[in-house]
């Protein structure tokens, strides 16, 4: 195979897997909960009020399409909007939601409660949803 096939290969999965993450309102939500800065798990629960278990998941399919990178803390992990791009479609498509989404009212909402929960330690939040 060419150097050029798979090129095109590869842009086009890298292209498949952004699509695939930006089809989805939680995932946009969280991505764009990002811009606010590093976050850890907890706090992304609290915002979007699901379980960890499918925060992490969503979390797992943004990172996949370059649109998040992940760090370990202990028993925390906690998620970002890359520093460099790494994946040029992934670059682009951040760029394009943010100044999509610059007006939405949901965002909007978000970045009010997201004041709120950025007050609240990480462990009692995490101390919270373990508790139900």
């Amino acid at each position: 195979m060419t150097k050029r096939a798979l090129a095109t290969i590869n842009t086009m999965r890298e292209f498949s897997a952004v699509t695939k993450a930006l089809a989805d309102e939680t995932r946009i939500r969280l991505l764009m909960a990002l811009a606010e800065g590093e976050l850890c798990v907890c706090q992304l629960t609290a915002l979007v009020k699901l379980a960890p278990s499918t925060v992490s998941k969503h979390m797992s399919i943004l990172r996949q399409a370059g649109l998040v990178e992940s760090r370990k803390d202990g028993r925390w992990i906690y998620y970002r909007q890359p520093k460099d791009q790494v994946l040029p479609a992934a670059g682009r498509a951040l760029s394009w939601a943010r100044q999509a989404l610059a007006d939405d009212a949901q965002i909007a909402n978000d970045h009010k409660a997201l004041k709120t929960i950025l007050k609240t330690d990480p462990e009692v939040l995490c101390r919270r949803q373990t508790r139900g």
